[in-house]
């Protein structure tokens, strides 16, 4: 029997789930019309067709080298793509997996004549896509020359009124407090002490230093705005004078903050944690009395002197008793079927555990149950405006689960198979240490005696998927504390969760 995906595009956020719903619509019934299985649904919402940066669509085209399908079915030629040099290049690594492109809505014969219609409608997509986009730059432009904001997130220290930016004077005096303090010599972390002691927060939690900083080197709070070659005054009013400005920018020079040194590469970076605070685990750098240069791992609580017992460990130690411990595990014929069977269980809950569509069903059985007494009630002659009410009620009612209903199948996963995890994992194993890392470990927790490490699994799109934890301990991590002796052979016990 033939086999398919659906492929389902809606460009803006002015568009709705209802495209959605009509694109799958009409492409089920294509397929059941030539006799065509379907066996999974991808979904890009507000994603533009001018580019290929679209989530479902770049899964799809790699998954269609499995060769699990022979067909990708599309409403139309246009949800596939509106750039013809995109379609084109898509379409060939199709072709070489075995799979073609279908309309459901174009009806192109597999003819020579075929092939200009296909390219005919192409073209018109894309003229229409570099026509719509050449308007909205021409209006986005009259915009700005008005004066007027454009969209996005409004900057912190401004308000909105009438398409007008006005100054939010409350915050302002909040952007004016940061300058000032900042060109006093005060460190971003004591003004975000300072207004977290004042109870100033931004968006109700307290502020970042990514926050600070991009309000420290925001052009706008002097009153410019600037998009692509063109400057605009007229549209933020300024906060900030341009001497307190410049004097910031600056100082901003000098401090060079940020600036990291490039000479080693922390492969825990951002995927570690403390295991008795909760807090990042980060790099430390110190200098012996003789000049030999230490790198670390650092838990960052207790550098704040938060009260952690967490210990230093040595960087180079370290990192190769995870990768060693990551190898012996999976390496292990034994290790790799009991993860594959746990994650085989883990799939199978998921599959039957969503509740989601259970109640959408079940709602949908109770207003039936209605109706249908509803409609007894009206064929024995008791018809009155309060029952043909109710009777309209339920069927608008029925018809908006009916979409619910639609739309949450089409959310569920392509099954996996035990061969394909196997082979997620043995991959993974072939991958230089930095890709093996990022290929797999999701989190790690370290603790002075133990690590456990959380890996990724290929179980996909599923919002209860948290990962796969390994259980490493070991007794011989407190030696790369406290540097005693080499870390020796460790003891594994492996504990599954999902």
């Amino acid at each position: 029997m033939k086999t398919a995906v659906i492929y389902a595009r809606y460009s803006s956020d002015n568009q709705t789930e209802q495209s959605i719903e009509g694109q799958l619509r009409v492409c089920q019934d294509y397929a059941k019309r030539n006799d065509i299985l379907i066996l999974n649904t991808y979904i890009d919402r507000a994603m533009t067709g001018t580019n290929d940066n679209r989530p479902d669509f770049q899964q799809m085209i790699k998954d269609s080298s499995n060769k699990d399908f022979q067909y990708i079915i599309v409403y139309r030629l246009d949800r596939f793509s509106r750039n013809k040099y995109e379609t084109a290049k898509y379409k060939k690594i199709l072709k070489d997996n075995g799979v073609k492109l279908l309309s459901a809505m174009e009806n192109i014969p597999d003819t020579p004549e075929g092939i200009i219609l296909e390219s005919l409608l192409e073209g018109m997509a894309e003229y229409y896509s570099a026509e719509l986009a050449q308007k909205v730059k021409r209006g986005m432009k009259e915009t700005r020359l008005k004066g007027h904001f454009t969209g996005g997130l409004l900057l912190y220290g401004y308000k909105l009124e009438n398409k007008k930016i006005l100054i939010d004077e409350e915050k302002a005096e909040v952007v004016r407090y940061i300058y000032k303090q900042y060109s006093y010599g005060t460190y971003v972390k004591d003004i975000i002490l300072s207004l977290t002691e004042k109870r100033i927060f931004n968006k109700g939690k307290p502020f970042t230093k990514n926050t600070i900083y991009n309000i420290l080197q925001n052009e706008k709070y002097i009153g410019i705005y600037r998009y692509k070659d063109e400057v605009y005054e007229n549209m933020y009013p300024p906060i900030v004078p341009n001497e307190l400005f410049e004097k910031v920018k600056k100082k901003r020079r000098i401090n060079k903050d940020g600036k990291r040194s490039v000479k080693a590469v922390y492969m825990f970076r951002n995927k570690m944690k403390c295991g008795y605070c909760g807090k990042p685990i980060s790099a430390e750098t110190g200098t012996s009395q003789n000049g030999i240069i230490k790198r670390y791992y650092k838990c960052l609580g207790r550098k704040s002197h938060n009260g952690c017992i967490k210990e230093n460990v040595r960087k180079e130690d370290f990192e190769e008793l995870i990768i060693n411990s990551v190898l012996e595990v999976l390496n292990n014929s034994k290790n790799l079927e009991i993860l594959t069977e746990n994650i085989l269980k883990a799939q199978s809950r998921l599959e039957n555990n969503n509740n989601i569509l259970k109640q959408l069903l079940k709602e949908k059985k109770e207003c039936e149950k209605i109706l249908n007494n509803i409609m007894t009630a009206v064929e024995q002659g008791l018809m009155n405006n309060t029952t043909i009410k109710r009777m309209n009620e339920l069927e608008i009612k029925i018809t908006e689960l009916e979409k619910d209903i639609l739309i949450e199948n089409s959310k569920s996963t392509k099954i996996i198979t035990k061969e394909d995890i196997q082979k997620f994992y043995i991959q993974a194993l072939k991958l230089e240490p930095q890709m093996l890392i990022n290929y797999l470990v999701k989190e790690i927790r370290a603790f002075n005696d133990k690590i456990e490490i959380t890996f990724n699994s290929p179980i996909k799109n599923s919002p209860n998927n948290k990962g796969y934890s390994f259980l490493f301990i070991t007794k011989q991590i407190k030696h790369l504390c406290l540097g005693k002796v080499e870390p020796k052979t460790i003891n594994i016990k492996i504990e599954m969760f999902v």
